[in-house]
């Protein structure tokens, strides 16, 4: 056989039919190549022997119970070099995941009872007024259930804290399925089986509101909230008292109480990372270093790093967009994660690598924010029913311009933007000043004073809401019904972020950025990377009234 060939193109050549024995060398390779070429193009999916048709004779086609994972284990020198005591290469038995086809197309679950969770947890979801399941909980909820590790990703609003929690309220808590298996799996009582960590104390304490809606009053301690800002010696006795099965809070406080040893998360089985791309930042480094560290790392697995340890737990990543740095993160910590999306669900190590490749943290001007992966990452978050509008005005006269947008288009809950924090305070006073009722929240709030102006701006008491880009992360508000940029985002990422704040599940929505006339080119710059128009207006007589924009972007200036 000709050198050119190689070991993977010999087995694709092994079912083309038998060439004839006095062909000479030449005609041999080519005939070769042209079967070659026919087998590869009738394959679909990845090459194996399957895909050519051989099949495992002592498996019959059929699922084994157990496989076994060989641990990467360093050689004696290599074992002295790096200073670690040796391993033997034993191989591990590893409980197997169920194999889960791909699927391209949308999944369109009618009602919660499809997706395999308990009856106690239908009966909740349905006394709660929840009927019809979203399509991203449609395909993560099974692919959870079927222990995989996944990243969900979906456009902010449709659904992603439901998403991962069905699949653990049906594996930890009241609600668990009465099977063999699940009492096996579940930890002794008093045991943290599930960490749900996220980026904001308003974040943290949504999710933990969202558990005990659907625990219920008789069951809420189940769950318990680590939230930064509030007294770390009470959330410490009630880890004591009610010893819940799931925590939710901030990696600062998670990895304190760990620290002090009052933690317990050594033989949890679930850890969900929220806002996954924010708890990247270098901010949240050494926290999120000693929570993945900790959390699932059973007793008695000594040293052990890689797979056979990640095994132990099952690790879920959401964010409205997936960069890069999601990416290596997911295949780092996770354990052949799957990318579970609205209308597919592929295996992240066959993402494409037109797939983002941004990092939401980079610099405002940087090219990696604004390059074409940036734009697929942004356009995939945005919610779909939204309009979108720019305002020119000069800087002293924007919140003037943000009355005349509210009263023009009668939004009765609006979240204003700003960029800079010591700026909220006046705004906030112009407005009230003009009688409209507006409250600022930002990360210096205590939290009484947070959680008293969210509930207030959820009540209707307050009509606008103005903060900073902290609450474009995981603020709920299905009522809001206008977004306002008072200064613009960064980039085309943080605006899909903001813009999230409205149009939550399917409701409509409209985002007006007010910007000074120099600033005009980065709107432009923006709708182009979003694929989405960004019309110009003014309001005038109490009215939107669009403007016709000109062909030409205006050139940045300075």
């Amino acid at each position: 056989m000709p050198p050119m060939l190689s070991t993977r193109s010999m087995l694709l050549l092994i079912p083309c039919q038998k060439l004839a024995s006095k062909a000479s060398p030449a005609a041999w390779f080519h005939r070769s190549s042209a079967c070659l070429a026919s087998h590869v193009e009738s394959l679909e999916g990845p090459l194996s022997f399957a895909s050519l048709g051989y099949k495992n004779e002592t498996g019959a086609g059929k699922p084994d119970k157990v496989r076994t994972r060989k641990q990467n284990t360093p050689s004696f020198k290599e074992s002295l070099r790096l200073g670690q005591p040796p391993r033997s290469g034993k191989v591990k038995p590893v409980v197997a995941r169920k194999s889960r086809e791909l699927v391209m197309a949308p999944f369109a679950a009618k009602s919660f009872s499809e997706l395999g969770l308990p009856p106690m947890l239908l009966e909740r979801l349905e006394a709660e007024g929840f009927k019809v399941p979203t399509d991203v909980q449609s395909a993560a909820v099974p692919t959870i259930l079927e222990n995989h590790d996944v990243v969900i990703q979906s456009y902010t609003g449709s659904g992603k804290t439901l998403a991962y929690l069905l699949p653990i309220l049906s594996e930890v808590g009241p609600f668990r399925k009465n099977s063999p298996d699940a009492s096996e799996q579940a930890g002794k009582k008093g045991e943290i089986e599930a960490v749900i960590v996220a980026p904001s104390r308003e974040l943290g304490m949504q999710i933990v509101r969202e558990v005990e809606k659907l625990l219920g009053p008789p069951e809420k301690k189940v769950v318990q909230q680590l939230v930064g800002g509030a007294n770390r010696s009470r959330q410490e006795e009630a880890l004591k008292k009610n010893k819940p099965a799931i925590v939710v809070g901030t990696p600062g406080r998670i990895a304190e109480i760990s620290a002090s040893g009052k933690l317990h998360t050594h033989n949890c089985r679930f850890l969900v990372m929220d806002e996954v791309d924010e708890l990247l930042s270098f901010n949240y480094r050494e926290d999120m270093h000693r929570i993945l560290e900790h959390v699932g790392r059973r007793s008695g697995m000594g040293g052990t790093t890689g797979p056979a340890r990640r095994v132990e737990r099952r690790t879920i990543m959401v964010s409205a967009t997936v960069p890069f740095s999601v990416m290596r993160a997911a295949r780092s910590w996770g354990n052949e994660p799957l990318l579970v999306q609205a209308d597919k669900i592929v295996e992240l190590t066959s993402t494409p690598p037109s797939f983002p490749l941004v990092s939401s943290n980079s610099p405002a001007g940087s090219t990696e924010s604004t390059d074409l992966h940036g734009q697929k990452a942004a356009i995939t978050s945005l919610p779909p029913s939204l309009d979108h509008y720019y305002c020119v005005s000069r800087i002293q006269h924007k919140v003037d311009t943000l009355r005349r947008c509210i009263h023009a288009l009668d939004a009765k809950s609006v979240i204003a933007f700003m960029n800079n924090t010591k700026q909220l305070k006046d705004a906030v006073f112009k407005l009230e000043a003009r009688g409209i009722k507006a409250a600022e929240l930002h990360g210096d709030l205590g939290k009484l004073g947070r959680s008293t102006t969210l509930k207030k701006f959820k009540s209707g008491e307050l009509r606008v809401l103005v903060t900073n880009e902290l609450s474009a992360r995981g603020l709920d508000v299905p009522e809001c019904d206008l977004v306002v940029n008072l200064d613009l985002p960064t980039d085309s990422i943080h605006y899909a972020h903001r813009a999230g704040r409205t149009g939550r599940l399917g409701r409509k929505g409209t985002v007006v950025s007010i910007c000074e006339e120099p600033e005009v080119f980065v709107v432009r710059k923006m709708q182009k990377q979003l694929g989405v128009p960004i019309s110009s207006c003014e309001f005038t007589e109490g009215k939107l009234v669009l403007k016709e924009d000109e062909d030409k972007m205006p050139e940045p200036v300075g």
